[in-house]
């Protein structure tokens, strides 16, 4: 594979205007195609869970009733104190707001509170529906704004109105000029870790190039395939973030060589069979690891998914061959101009790697990373016990989280659906909010009214109902659907046990009755949703982690280290977990990000988080890990090896999480409660992962292991094919490009063995 590579960026370097308009042209394609056939205004966020009841009974709706089977959004109007909503001049307010409704697009008809009785017992509140026929996916993006425009625009003196309901849940995620933040920091970070403008711009300028070229190919699919807001957010978030740390340990392996005199062509073909190797290998575990989400098999998991291992793969395409080509524009310029304090670490790193530099104990200055393994691997036990027992503390609040779907509820606390929101919950109660259909299949029932009239009663005494209305039969009068409003919010845990209980009383209702129901509508959706999603973390689990522990024992050739690697991931989603819980559900510094609600966790981050943090998590771990193996097939010396990989790719696996970091933290900002939830979670797992795991756990357990570390018997070593990540056959073909191999002073402490 090094070989391979290492060919590969000759070619591309030599080729570089050929491949320079290769990659513009097919940019240029993919937006074309985005302009023709796609565009942000056909985003998809509709979420069904195929095979669920709730699903099959909303499908069956659609063809009972056609009209109740779109979407509908709340107008609520409410009066100061001492007015009632059904005085004079409140009802003619309402009036003609209604009518402005009913003229906006897409609206198929409205409904008068007077007419549903959704007026509340002290008459200080009324809710007006408007209905589409079209589900929220096939509403226009404008049409929303046009409703509210209307509204707006209405007189309705005295009256305070308000516009929501189920229509405005999950609104499409629109970026704004503050996820730039995280480009910003990247720009800094990559400044300060190469001492140069150009060879900070180089990660950036080929990152950026794939996420326009990636952005612009998903949206030019939108017209064929439902894809969510959340999905192209999130395909943006993970291209960038991997796209600039791709290039950083490149083109940092490239500046390496060329401080130690290589050739920049041979220097790069190098740097590609090296680095590009480790580059390859994680993009096709974080690859793996989104791609698992089909087994979930929930569709729009599953694009999102897709979306997310699109972008990463045209990161790592754009890595392989781009990169090498403006590297070949670069040429020498990239070289530290000696003197610099870039050219001093690369010399140092040069000496002490060929065994002629100063040892630790010589006087030589440890920095960084390779002071901070040090200390890890002094008492590797201890730092073992102290780091599990810290991310299991981070990891309790985990064990009582809530999964649902966010609705109005949790949206901004100015939005006008958050507003709407709060006042159905105050005036009517919360279930107002999210009301649960009931559809009934009567075309088997002897009497269908007195099946339906005991259906109605038998709902009425569950627990934790507020009202029932009366059932409305359809056209062939083989079916009826029936409104249930319960006591509690959306997202509770009595709405979900309500539902549960009415789907245990079908079955003997339908013996009674002849008649089976059928539990529908978005609260239902969502908590069908987040049912099939937690029962699917385990086989996603095992699916995701087991073909990429294969990938890692392909890659290091050892047992312990894959295991190692699964177990460390397992701390840092844990952690992530309780964090997520503890600010988001409970509360916690909850300001400090701008959320001015608790509610409950995204019944599909849990799941996203496993996914994303897991491919990003080797990556860490492919980029350290494989330094400290070259380092160990070179001198055999399990802790040297340890203190050599943080020597060599500490200080930039540290660049590349903190860039990680912000780019995943500038979302965090956003209004969505989905996307704010998702950023969080994956800045604080990328910074618990990275510094916690990777860069004191790894040199610990490894340190701890000893040569068992590198183990691997030797009837598994001679089956597992030879992909020779470390570059060890390029080592061979050209040693002039390498440090001279030399043993260890005797006084370096990093050759004492593991066991005293």
């Amino acid at each position: 594979m090094a070989s391979l590579l290492y060919r590969i960026a000759r070619a591309m370097f030599r080729r570089r205007r050929a491949v320079v308009a290769v990659w513009v042209v097919a940019a240029a394609a993919a937006i074309a195609c985005m302009a023709a056939f796609g565009g942000a205004g056909k985003i998809d966020q509709t979420f069904t869970v195929p095979g669920s009841q709730s699903q099959q009974a909303l499908d069956r709706m659609k063809q009972e009733f056609p009209a109740a089977s779109g979407t509908t959004a709340q107008i609520v109007f409410t009066v100061p104190r001492g007015q009632q909503v059904t005085d004079p001049a409140a009802a003619k307010a309402i009036a003609s707001t209604l009518a402005a409704a009913a003229r906006a697009p897409q609206v198929a008809g409205v409904v008068p509170p007077q007419k549903s009785g959704a007026i509340s017992p002290q008459r200080t509140a009324a809710i007006g529906q408007v209905d589409y026929q079209v589900s929220g996916s096939n509403l226009k993006s404008t049409t929303l704004d046009a409703l509210r425009t209307a509204v707006d625009n209405a007189p309705h003196e005295g009256v305070t109105v308000q516009v929501g309901g189920p229509a405005f849940n999950n609104s499409p995620v629109n970026p704004g000029a503050e996820d730039l933040i995280g480009v910003l920091v990247a720009v800094l970070v990559l400044t300060v870790t190469f001492g140069s403008l150009l060879s900070a711009g180089m990660p950036l300028l080929t990152a950026l190039f794939g996420v326009v070229t990636a952005v612009a190919a998903t949206l030019s699919l939108t017209s064929a395939v439902s894809i969510s807001s959340t999905a192209l957010t999130l395909a943006l978030m993970i291209g960038l973030a991997v796209g600039i740390d791709y290039a950083l340990f490149i083109v940092t392996r490239h500046r390496s060589q060329l401080a130690q005199g290589t050739d920049p062509e041979e220097s790069a073909g190098l740097a590609l069979g090296t680095a590009g190797s480790a580059v390859l290998f994680a993009g096709l575990t974080v690859m793996i690891a989104m791609a698992g989400l089909l087994v979930v098999g929930i569709p729009f998991l599953s694009v999102m998914g897709l979306c997310a291992a699109g972008a990463v793969l045209i990161a790592v395409a754009v890595a392989l061959t781009l990169l090498p080509a403006v590297l070949g524009f670069a040429g020498s310029r990239l070289t530290p101009k000696p003197g610099s304090r870039a050219a001093r670490r690369e010399a140092d790193l040069a000496a002490v790697a060929a065994g002629s530099g100063p040892s630790p104990a010589g006087g030589r200055r440890i920095k960084g990373a390779e002071r901070w393994a040090q200390l890890a691997t002094r008492r590797p036990l201890i730092t073992v016990v102290l780091v599990v027992a810290a991310m299991g503390l981070l990891a309790w609040p985990a064990h009582s989280m809530n999964l649902a779907l966010p609705d109005n509820s949790t949206a901004p606390g100015s939005s006008s659906q958050r507003i709407a929101y709060d006042q159905v919950s105050d005036n009517f109660g919360p279930g107002f909010n999210g009301p649960l259909l009931i559809l009934a299949d009567t075309s088997h029932s002897p009497d269908p009214a007195a099946s339906l009239e005991h259906i109605a009663a038998s709902l009425r005494a569950l627990p934790d109902v507020a009202a029932v209305t009366a059932p409305q039969t359809s056209a062939k009068s083989e079916a009826a659907l029936i409104e249930l409003v319960p006591r509690s919010a959306p997202s509770a845990q009595a709405t979900k046990d309500l539902v549960n209980a009415i789907r245990d009383d079908a079955a003997q209702l339908r013996g009674s009755t002849g008649t089976s129901i059928a539990v529908t509508g978005t609260t239902a959706v969502g908590i069908d949703v987040s049912s099939k999603l937690s029962a699917a973390m385990v086989p996603f689990g095992i699916v995701v982690v087991g073909l990429s522990l294969i990938l890692l024992l392909l890659i290091f050739r050892s047992l312990v280290v894959p295991v190692k690697a699964a177990a460390g991931f397992l701390l840092s989603v844990g952690a992530s977990f309780g964090l997520v819980v503890g600010l988001f559900q409970d509360g916690h510094l909850d300001r400090v990000i701008g959320v001015d609600t608790t509610g409950p966790v995204t019944s599909f981050l849990p799941i996203i988080l496993m996914a994303v943090l897991f491919g990003l998590a080797m990556d860490y771990e492919v980029f350290l890990v494989s330094r400290m193996r070259e380092d160990y097939v070179r001198h055999r010396d399990p802790r040297g090896a340890v203190h050599a990989g943080a020597r060599n790719a500490g200080r930039v696996v540290t660049a590349a999480a903190l860039i990680m970091f912000a780019v995943f933290a500038s979302f965090v900002t956003s209004e969505s409660m989905i996307l704010k939830q998702i950023a969080f979670a994956l800045a604080v797992g990328v910074l618990l992962d990275a510094f916690v795991v990777r860069m004191t756990l790894v040199p610990a357990v490894l340190a701890l292991t000893g040569r068992a570390a590198w183990w691997l018997p030797r009837w598994l070593d001679r089956l597992l094919p030879d992909l020779d990540i470390e570059g060890e056959s390029l080592h061979r073909q050209h040693p002039d490009t390498q440090p001279r191999s030399i043993p260890r002073p005797a006084t370096d402490t990093s050759t004492q063995d593991v066991s005293r």
